[in-house]
């Protein structure tokens, strides 16, 4: 059997480089002509043999991770395919963005941060189809937890969104001895006094936050926070002790993951991959997580935003054309 011409490293740099067009067969376009040339199918069938999960991508941050540190962010995204008709993986999905049901592919992320911001890793990642698998979001949410565990995480807090705030999905980080932080439905129910529930929008929540019982939990500490806008938010953990101060801090480290999402979405083309087969897809946003974990390390190391970087390849290349002979046009004489 002849040798693959192509290997992952070749798609993850042409994802970095590559700047509207992000299929195949442009791919393949931008190979050396003569020897070095290949079809469009060789990386049609490097993402279709490439297994199809996120230890890869493990492999590459966990040298550059600190896992006794830091706080792990988990949340889903929604990549937008409007038009796709055929596409495996595509289902209608709520979007923060659009603020409506949209149609695209779910992903759901795990981010290890440290410093607001100062480091965003991915660690892994998930697809929510759950006609595919049957697997819920919550389901996907405790699959990562579990594997971040045995990979020997130990984060000084755990930090998702009100959607994951279900009591399993807390119980299992309670087990594992994580704290976390959370935001709650104004509906869910909480007693100063076991046994007598009622809704946490209905509490007088002191500035400092008021430890309450959270039914079918155990004792927690929740924070009322009125925004700006005139929204009222309420955030929930299980360190009692925590103080606002660093309740704002830990907002901060939240918010990563949407800078995160953003990024990936704007800088590695991960939603504009035309594949209809579902392994391909996988692969080509298992693929894009690992170049934007390429921006990242440029942007720490050398101080080089995202935007930076990607312009970077554009003006490499047209520094080489503008340095070639003027292109003259033909005489009409």
């Amino acid at each position: 059997m002849n040798p693959a011409k192509v290997n992952e490293y070749d798609y993850i740099n042409f994802l970095i480089a590559a700047q509207k067009v992000f299929s195949t067969t442009e791919a393949a376009r931008t190979h050396p002509t003569g020897e070095k040339q290949v079809a469009h199918d060789a990386y049609t069938r490097l993402l279709q043999r490439i297994p199809p999960d996120s230890e890869a991508l493990w492999e590459e941050v966990k040298p550059h991770s600190l896992p006794s540190s830091g706080v792990l962010v988990l949340d889903d995204t929604t990549l937008d395919k409007p038009y796709a008709r055929q596409m495996e993986l595509v289902s209608r999905h709520w979007s923060g963005k659009h603020h409506r049901v949209v149609q695209g592919i779910n992903l759901v992320s795990l981010v290890w941060t440290i410093g607001q911001g100062a480091v965003r890793l991915p660690c892994d990642f998930r697809i929510y189809h759950k006609a595919t698998d049957g697997q819920t979001k919550n389901d996907h949410f405790r699959q990562m937890l579990a594997q971040a565990n045995q990979r020997g995480f130990a984060p000084e807090m755990v930090l998702f969104d009100s959607w994951y705030s279900g009591l399993k999905n807390l119980k299992t980080m309670r087990d594992y001895g994580w704290t976390w932080l959370t935001q709650l439905k104004a509906n869910r129910t909480v007693s100063q006094i076991k046994g007598h529930h009622r809704p946490v929008s209905d509490l007088r929540i002191p500035y400092p936050g008021l430890v309450v019982h959270l039914k079918g939990y155990g004792w927690i500490k929740v924070f009322r926070i009125d925004t700006p806008d005139g929204d009222t938010q309420y955030w929930a953990t299980s360190q009692l002790d925590l103080e606002i101060e660093a309740l704002a801090f830990y907002a901060l480290d939240a918010w990563q993951i949407e800078v995160y999402h953003q990024g990936l979405k704007q800088f590695t083309g991960i939603e504009r991959g035309q594949f209809r087969r579902a392994c391909a897809q996988f692969n080509h946003i298992a693929l894009a997580v690992r170049a934007f974990v390429r921006l990242e390390f440029q942007r720490i190391h050398y101080q080089v935003s995202w935007f930076e970087s990607k312009q970077g390849v554009v003006r490499d290349a047209m520094r080489a054309y503008l340095a070639a002979p003027t292109i003259t046009l033909p005489s009409t004489a």
